[in-house]
């Protein structure tokens, strides 16, 4: 079976925000001697030999990865046709649905945000505008106005396939394995390059604060408590007094939480027994002393708020906490169990095994602690800066269990993001054969 090109509700020029691209605003440029002609007609709307030429220009920006024979050229407008065909159906049949509202708010975000990606490409504002004109527009307002509409059509038919999945009218298709290594072998140029991955444990420590501390700190806890039972509004005391940086200045805002997945377990607990309006009673984890609040509850998901209270840290704490690091590692060289130093040891807020990620999106000081520190063997000791405060930093020991060089990609690499990308195009284009056999769809000759 040959597998057709994947139905793109959300074209290149929006992945990529490369005005170079968007060059599919309008047809090509007059010096092209070939007078556009329409090349298929769906329901009441043309689609013209430029619309096919603006999409090659868009999915292969500066000619790359296009075929070198005219036979492959050929074969690459003609699938391109019918994913314009696909998406024009999808649009009109989008139109009809009354539900559908794309909110002026929403688009304006929306393209504000592909706005800015695309000028962060460039060091200076001319040459910003100069990729724009080369583009083929003649003004940055009139680039904005051509990736509102396509933006728009993309929200469009991202609610109406949402839609159809929520009420049960689009059903998955599974692609079979040969359709997924069919597509892997004949688009395997385009897929980026397989970065350097590691993956590995890791055993994390914190400093710990004297007892002193955590009584001072469970006292202003208290303290704080007695105000917010008297009536102190939550979120305002949140920004005084919270020593969470993340959630301080959103009054202690955590957002909509739902179990197990990361929260402190005496947290969790706390906060799905509490009823909405309540402050808890401090409750201790091995950040510190929390006074949680819940907005609002539904089955396994609550919208919280807190308000955290860290014991002071000081030089001997943070020292000892170093020391600390330099046995543990000093330990596993000598040939302790990795598995049970990290039960001892290990801060139970950190993750304790790390999955195979790309060696450059590591925070930079895992990056360079493991840069070149082969499979099997331990890193040195390196600290995790606290982000306010440096005497709460940690210390960390990693220990490679796997580690993968950069080259080309490899089919087991993409497998299953090929075929979560497929499921969804046999998925749709199934729906749209129906609506193809609802619709006028008048092919002309190319």
């Amino acid at each position: 079976m040959t597998t057709r090109r994947v139905v793109l509700p959300l074209l290149a020029a929006l992945l990529t925000g490369s005005a170079a691209a968007a060059q599919a605003a309008r047809p090509p440029a007059a010096a092209d001697s070939v007078v556009d002609r329409i090349v298929a007609v769906v329901g009441a709307k043309a689609i013209l030999k430029s619309n096919i030429e603006e999409r090659i220009l868009l999915e292969h920006p500066q000619g790359k990865n296009l075929p070198t024979t005219p036979e492959g050229m050929q074969q690459l407008r003609d699938e391109l046709l019918q994913v314009l065909i696909d998406e024009e159906l999808l649009v009109q049949e989008a139109a009809k649905d009354t539900t559908i509202k794309v909110l002026e708010d929403d688009l304006t975000k929306s393209v504000d945000l592909l706005m800015r990606t695309t000028r962060a490409r460039f060091a200076t504002e001319e040459a910003y505008r100069q990729d724009i004109r080369a583009a083929g527009f003649e003004t940055v307002d009139e680039y904005r106005s051509w990736l509102t509409d396509q933006q728009r059509r993309r929200l469009q038919i991202n609610q109406f396939t949402s839609n159809l999945k929520g009420s049960g009218k689009l059903k998955q298709v599974a692609p079979t394995e040969s359709e997924i290594r069919e597509y892997f072998d004949k688009y395997k140029a385009s897929f980026p390059k397989r970065p350097e991955t590691v993956a590995f444990s890791q055993i994390v420590i914190a400093p710990q604060p004297k007892p002193e501390a955590r009584a001072r700190a469970r006292t202003l806890a208290d303290s704080i408590l007695g105000e917010l039972r008297k009536g102190a509004d939550f979120a305002t005391t949140a920004r005084r007094f919270s020593m969470d940086p993340t959630s301080k200045e959103l009054g202690g805002g955590l957002g909509w939480v739902r179990r197990g997945t990361g929260l402190d377990q005496r947290f969790e607990d706390v906060a799905f027994a509490l009823r909405p309006g309540v402050v808890s009673d401090p409750v201790e984890t091995s950040f510190g002393f929390h006074l949680i609040q819940v907005e609002r509850s539904q089955p396994a998901e609550v919208q919280v708020r807190h308000i955290l209270i860290m014991p002071a840290i000081d030089t001997t704490d943070a020292d000892s906490a170093v020391r600390t690091a330099e046995r543990v590692h000093a330990a596993l060289v000598a040939g302790a169990p990795f598995d049970s130093v990290q039960r001892i040891w290990h801060d139970k807020v950190e993750e304790r095994d790390i999955p195979a990620l790309p060696l450059e999106s590591l925070p930079a000081a895992y990056g360079q602690a493991m840069a070149d520190v082969p499979e099997g063997k331990l890193s040195q000791v390196f600290r995790l800066d606290a982000p306010v405060d440096l005497l709460r930093s940690k210390y960390v020991i990693a220990l490679i269990t796997n580690r993968t060089s950069a080259g080309d990609v490899r089919y087991g690499d993409v497998k299953e993001q090929i075929r979560a990308g497929l499921a969804e195009q046999l998925t749709t284009q199934r729906y749209t054969q129906k609506l193809r056999r609802a619709t006028l769809v008048d092919l002309r000759n190319k």
